[in-house]
């Protein structure tokens, strides 16, 4: 028998293509944060390191319109992850704990299809949707779509770390006279934690940085940090847009890097 490399560093161009792959997916990003601390106006050309464009966010000419749309961004990713990460956890106890029940794989599916549809049928589907009920458009009509768009981003983490558990934890519980209330609040969830810390921190992330669904279904006056920086792009690149997508994203590497070591966490040692 035919011995099989294992080994995918082995075959012919893999380093070349993953080189690739690497420099055009994580390039524009270096670029946009060297270039926020450069000292000219220009986006162009280099006269130093400065940090003037990050002053200018907080107090320059558009800091009142960053300042409110950070706050409708942080509010309705706050809420958003919360609600959806407490429908989740529900979901994961009903399809882990819940044995096989009728319609258990059609309600996986439902529970999954936002991740497989693309985003902006979504984002027309809602729009749509409130527009057909005569929901006014506004801060609510994002809140409401961000909840529904990141309950399977805290599913999944949440439902890998219930499945992880075994289920003797609660029935050893329910031996000693605990009730099944008892066994899901005392032993079940402590040993979800870190899968529940994970699956909100991914949803923050995902709501904070959503920009299609929240420009379809966003009312007029109503702005998050996406599409306020969206804006601003539509009259032209300016450092203080890059000192922004700098702050936003190491914000984004700093929620994922925390869900990625809670999840890694294992408390059933």
């Amino acid at each position: 028998m035919a011995h099989v490399n294992d080994n995918i560093k082995a075959y012919k161009g893999f380093r070349s293509i993953t080189l690739l792959c690497l420099v055009v997916l994580y390039a524009p990003l270096v670029i946009v944060t060297i270039y926020s601390f450069n000292a000219s106006q220009s986006i162009t050309n280099w006269e130093g390191i400065s940090l003037r464009w990050y002053a200018e966010v907080f107090t320059g000419p558009e800091s009142e319109k960053f300042k409110v749309a950070a706050f409708n961004s942080f509010t309705i990713a706050i809420i958003a992850a919360t609600a959806s990460t407490a429908i989740a956890t529900l979901a994961a106890t009903a399809m882990v704990r819940g044995g096989n029940f009728k319609l258990r794989t059609v309600s996986f599916g439902l529970i999954s299809l936002p991740l497989m549809v693309p985003e902006i049928v979504t984002a027309v589907a809602t729009l749509i949707f409130f527009n057909a009920i005569g929901f006014t458009r506004g801060y609510m009509t994002i809140l409401v779509a961000h909840i529904a768009f990141c309950i399977p981003f805290a599913y999944l983490p949440i439902s890998a770390r219930m499945q992880g558990i075994e289920d003797s934890f609660e029935q050893a519980a329910m031996d000693l006279y605990a009730t099944r209330r008892q066994a899901f609040t005392k032993i079940l969830m402590p040993l979800m934690a870190p899968g529940i810390i994970s699956g909100f921190l991914l949803a923050f992330i995902v709501s904070l940085d959503d920009f299609i669904i929240t420009n379809f279904v966003k009312g007029a006056g109503v702005e998050t940090l996406p599409t306020a920086i969206f804006g601003s792009v539509k009259q032209g690149i300016k450092p203080n847009i890059m000192a922004i997508s700098t702050m936003l994203l190491s914000i984004s590497i700093v929620m994922v890097t925390i869900s990625y070591f809670v999840s890694k966490s294992d408390n059933t040692k």
